[in-house]
């Protein structure tokens, strides 16, 4: 298993208060502290991003080094935050885990083909979603090798 220096910031993309909640909690269990960063709706998450609005410092919204994100969002749906995200050189290298309620074959397939790096359809139980997520944190946090973030976008 691989030890990680730092910490790594994860930008979760999520609408859903509960949601949001179990992931904070299964996130806080982990053997490495992690930041995690939360954006509300597809808008919020390109503005974090690129470092636009209220995410214009890159000190206080750091890029992530791993993005956990939800289909179902207000004002820019997940599909359009992933394919502006894959498209952009800046960006493209941040893995990204699809973390869906939707079951929809098309979202599947055309998450993929946008350049997801993961697709996970969330558990509707609480024991169960705290599974994935924990799952979701040994993987990517502990022992996958990930992109270094010093490619910053101007």
């Amino acid at each position: 298993m691989v030890n990680h220096l730092q910490p790594v910031t994860i930008l979760l993309v999520e609408d859903n208060l509960q949601d949001i909640e179990i992931t904070r909690r299964a996130f806080a269990k982990g053997r490495v502290r992690n930041d995690l960063m939360v954006v509300r709706d597809g808008e919020e998450a390109l503005d974090y991003l690129h470092h636009r609005g209220k995410f214009h410092d890159p000190a206080t919204s750091p890029r992530p080094g791993m993005i956990l994100l939800d289909l179902n969002l207000p004002k820019v749906g997940g599909l359009e935050v992933l394919q502006q995200i894959k498209q952009d050189d800046h960006l493209k290298t941040i893995p990204v885990i699809v973390l869906t309620v939707s079951q929809r074959e098309e979202d599947v397939v055309r998450s993929y083909d946008l350049g997801v790096n993961t697709y996970i359809q969330k558990p509707v139980e609480f024991d169960s979603f705290m599974r994935v997520v924990n799952a979701v944190h040994e993987y990517w946090i502990l022992i996958a090798t990930l992109p270094p973030s010093s490619g910053v976008a101007p």
